[in-house]
């Protein structure tokens, strides 16, 4: 914002300076209100989308289902597999996070497992983002683990996996007849599309 030189004690001045200086105090505050309105307009531009995300409700493990896609493979024992959650509901809804895991046997009791949130083997994790969901839309992650079958000491052999949608209480169960060392599990956050690498 321009600075104004008080002319308090700056004694006579002829009548082209006063208009002068009087048109440079007019013009400086019209020039910042003017640059205000303008930032105020960029603000509430730029903060649409937000509120329009903010304003969608969170997609419901009921409005949603979950499949696995596209496995993985690679050296050093890794595996991986695409994870899809799709809106069968009847309006658009959002997704904001990492999706929960968890393994069971095959006769659906909870095996030890840890889940770690972030980049995997295959994948860059995109970071928490909104992602919204029209009807027929959906979402997915990078989920990936190693395995060296029963090789390995504290190999879970897993039958199922379960999926809990970001914010959701309740879980899906898929088939997932897999070796999984210790149990451990990493998986990105949730995106409309992520990369991979095979």
């Amino acid at each position: 914002m321009a600075k104004h030189q008080d002319s308090r004690g700056d004694g006579p001045r002829s009548t082209g300076v006063i208009r002068g200086r009087l048109t440079r105090r007019v013009a400086a505050p019209l020039a910042a209100a003017a640059l205000l309105s303008a930032a105020g307009a960029g603000v509430a531009q730029a903060a649409q989308p937000v509120n329009a995300a903010a304003a969608l409700p969170t997609c419901t493990a009921s409005s949603l289902t979950a499949s696995l896609h596209n496995p993985l493979a690679g050296g050093m024992n890794h595996q991986g597999v695409e994870l899809q959650l799709k809106n069968t509901g009847t309006r658009t809804c959002a997704l904001l996070g990492y999706p929960g895991l968890g393994l069971e046997n095959a006769q659906h009791q909870v095996l030890t497992s840890q889940v770690t949130w972030g980049s995997t083997w295959y994948a860059k994790d995109p970071g928490k983002k909104v992602i919204s969901l029209r009807p027929g839309q959906f979402a997915q992650a990078v989920i990936a683990w190693s395995h060296a079958n029963i090789g390995t000491s504290g190999a879970v052999h897993a039958a199922y996996l379960e999926v809990t949608p970001p914010a959701a209480t309740t879980h899906k169960t898929l088939a997932f007849p897999e070796w999984v060392d210790n149990g451990d599990l990493s998986v990105t956050s949730v995106a409309h599309s992520i990369a991979t690498t095979d």
